[in-house]
């Protein structure tokens, strides 16, 4: 694979390698160099014929790769609502669609400068709680994870945006270490179904982040029942594109004051805001 290590080179051997392997192999090549080299897309476009250090690294990023692992994981980075977070295997890798979870939560609480509790229940690598507490100066956040894993990752993000003072993580399982009074929960839980077949590069991920159940939305049931008997003001959850009338039909026989649904960027189901 490795020819003079110049630019130009190594990306024709990088896109060689991971053809057999990775669709857009090409632009994995790019993406893997500029990592690498810690360099944007002019400069890499504009300086072909330079040097690429270190080169036997970039290779080793380069053959786990094409084993299907996940660029993120290999990088230790991940962007997230313009940001650029840590990111390792102990925790989730965030998807764009999680975005919108942010997107929701901002248009339920216009007053940014309100002095609320937020708690996030899955906090994962910590990006929901950090984005929110960037936007809500005032607010207390409360972070909660069973993965003591996912909580390491998350600590190293919270340190690199000075969050400390801002989210208080706590490890336990959803709402059982919160005895606190909430305002807001949040959650992008597991909920897919355990029987479900996901593909390869899914499998290095923490399987506990992703499988729900035998069903897939118990998690979401259990969060729903915690939210309505701790009379929580506003409760928004991220979803499977088909789990929609199943929440409905849950809440049927409940008292609360609305339910909305959003959809993700393909237009599918992707979560709802519940108000008490």
């Amino acid at each position: 694979m490795r020819s003079q290590h110049i630019v130009k080179n190594v990306l024709a051997d990088i896109t060689s390698a991971l053809n057999p392997f990775i669709e857009r192999a090409s632009r994995e090549a790019q993406l893997l160099v500029m990592m690498h080299l810690q360099v944007d897309e002019l400069w890499l476009i504009t300086n072909q014929s330079s040097e690429v250090a270190n080169v036997d690294s970039l290779y080793e990023w380069v053959e786990r790769r094409a084993k299907n692992e996940p660029l993120e994981y290999i990088t230790n980075r991940v962007s997230f609502y313009s940001q650029e977070f840590y990111i390792s295997p102990g925790a989730l890798i965030p998807r764009p669609e999680t975005e919108l979870l942010i997107d929701e939560v901002l248009k339920n609480t216009p007053d940014l400068d309100a002095n609320m509790t937020f708690v996030e229940v899955g906090v994962g690598s910590g990006i929901i709680s950090i984005v929110l507490a960037q936007h809500f100066k005032n607010a207390k956040f409360i972070a909660v994870d069973i993965s003591p894993d996912a909580l390491k990752v998350a600590q190293v993000n919270i340190e690199k945006f000075s969050m400390q003072d801002r989210i208080e993580l706590r490890l336990g399982s959803l709402l059982e270490p919160i005895s606190e009074s909430i305002d807001y929960l949040i959650s992008n839980p597991p909920y897919i179904a355990d029987e479900v077949v996901l593909e390869s590069n899914l499998s290095y991920e923490p399987q506990n982040a992703l499988f729900g159940g035998s069903v897939g939305d118990e998690i979401i049931q259990n969060l729903l029942d915690e939210a309505l008997k701790r009379n929580i003001n506003f409760f928004t959850c991220e979803m499977g594109y088909d789990q929609k009338d199943k929440i409905q039909i849950y809440l049927k026989d409940t008292d609360f004051d609305s339910l909305n649904f959003y959809k993700d960027f393909s237009n599918f189901d992707r979560g709802f805001t519940l108000k008490i």
